[in-house]
């Protein structure tokens, strides 16, 4: 199986960096939907609208790329043997946190559908930045290899 994965490297890597820019889109996406859904008032026609949108994003876009950039890059990294890298174990540190923010991102979203505004527009709009953070630290890490 090594063998055939090692032929197929370059598609895994493509389809891995197309996922991971879904991913990344999702989670940009999200914190925005929520700064406008959070301005609707409870149990409105807007605020419908905005429950359909943000399921809409999390079921079509976040959650399946999600996974597959998972399989895809657990795949990558056996196929190119880096477990044991230095560089591999602190992007896959960051991945896990990024990980763990798109959870708390599905439960805000599960907050607001049952009509609870618990975060500031502005705290939202700071935690928005933790995705572009992440991506800058997560492709230093994948490109120049620092350790």
């Amino acid at each position: 199986m090594s063998e055939y994965l090692s032929m197929l490297y370059l598609w895994l890597k493509s389809a891995h960096l197309i996922f991971v820019i879904f991913w990344m889109a999702g989670l940009f996406m999200m914190p925005r939907f929520f700064v406008y859904h959070q301005e609707s008032s409870v149990g409105s026609e807007e605020d419908g609208k905005w429950i359909e949108r943000e399921s809409k994003l999390r079921k079509i876009i976040l959650n399946p790329s999600l996974i597959i950039v998972w399989v895809l890059g657990l795949l990558l990294a056996y196929t190119a043997s880096v477990f044991g890298e230095g560089w591999f174990h602190a992007k896959l540190l960051v991945v896990v946190a990024l990980t763990g923010y798109h959870g708390w991102m599905m439960g805000y979203v599960k907050k607001l559908a049952r009509g609870e505004r618990t975060m500031t527009d502005k705290k939202l709009r700071l935690v928005n930045e933790v995705p572009g953070i992440s991506a800058a630290v997560i492709v230093i890490l994948a490109v120049v290899k620092p350790f």
